[in-house]
């Protein structure tokens, strides 16, 4: 494309107008089975904290809007984390998020890569607007997550001076999401009948944040470690008794009364 139609981006009219109702979402499938569960995973932790899900937005494949040039242009992220969000008051189920008209922008945005990749690279922003760019430079994302699941492999991009710089991870491998205040690595193992690679998130002290059935083990094992503890503490109960009944006989035996001890 030609320098003198591509126009520049500083030129750019963008706006924040809500998605009318008769706007039509496209409704592309999932590019396959990974994608919901690798969201589902990310945000069931989160459920558990209050401080990060209440008046926060946590979605998969959902809306994400705004206007150039009067054009109305969304995007669904395969994961999103918003917080604050205005209160949702319609009685239908919300469709979209326009950040500055209904809550912040978005903390965080992620893809989830399948074989073959579309727009996630894309910087195009004159007919089809790609997510790079809309991500970048319209919505301005902090932090920008591209995910393969098959490899395992995760690029972060964060904001800065306006542009995506790619950033390193820890000593752990892990990658500081602000705005979330958690670490995210990738963690390899199996969960909702899927083996492999998954995105998960560390607080700052390195613990894993647990899913629901993790969750659920870890409190059995804490009833029975608590279980096996007082059935020891009864034991040695036990065998105290039996010795002081035994020094209490052998006391009689010698004509020693103990109760006069």
């Amino acid at each position: 494309m030609s320098a003198v139609t591509q126009k520049p981006v500083h030129q750019l009219s963008i706006t924040w107008p809500l998605l009318p109702d008769d706007f039509i979402l496209p409704d592309d499938p999932v590019e396959n089975t990974d994608q919901p569960l690798i969201a589902a995973a990310l945000s069931q932790p989160l459920s558990f904290l209050p401080e990060l899900s209440q008046e926060a937005l946590i979605v998969s494949n959902f809306a994400l809007c705004a206007a150039i040039d009067e054009r109305m242009i969304c995007k669904a992220p395969d994961w999103m984390y918003v917080k604050p969000v205005q209160p949702w008051q319609s009685s239908k189920p919300r469709r979209s998020y326009t950040p500055h008209t209904q809550g912040t922008i978005p903390q965080v945005v992620m893809e989830f890569l399948s074989a073959t990749y579309g727009e996630e690279y894309s910087v195009e922003f004159t007919e089809s607007v790609g997510k790079w760019f809309f991500y970048e430079q319209v919505i301005q994302v902090p932090i920008y997550v591209i995910f393969r699941p098959d490899t395992g492999r995760i690029e972060v991009y964060a904001l800065e001076s306006g542009r995506y710089i790619t950033q390193k991870p820890n000593e752990s491998g892990r990658y500081w999401i602000p705005g979330l205040e958690l670490f995210l690595g990738v963690w390899e193992g199996s969960h909702e009948l899927r083996t492999g690679h998954w995105l998960r998130w560390w607080d700052t002290q390195g613990n894993l944040l647990l899913w629901s059935e993790e969750r659920t083990e870890q409190e059995r094992q804490q009833k029975q470690l608590a279980q096996q503890q007082l059935e020891q503490t009864q034991t040695l109960l036990e065998q105290e008794r039996l010795r002081a009944q035994v020094l209490e006989e052998r006391l009689r035996s010698l004509g020693i009364n103990p109760d006069q001890l």
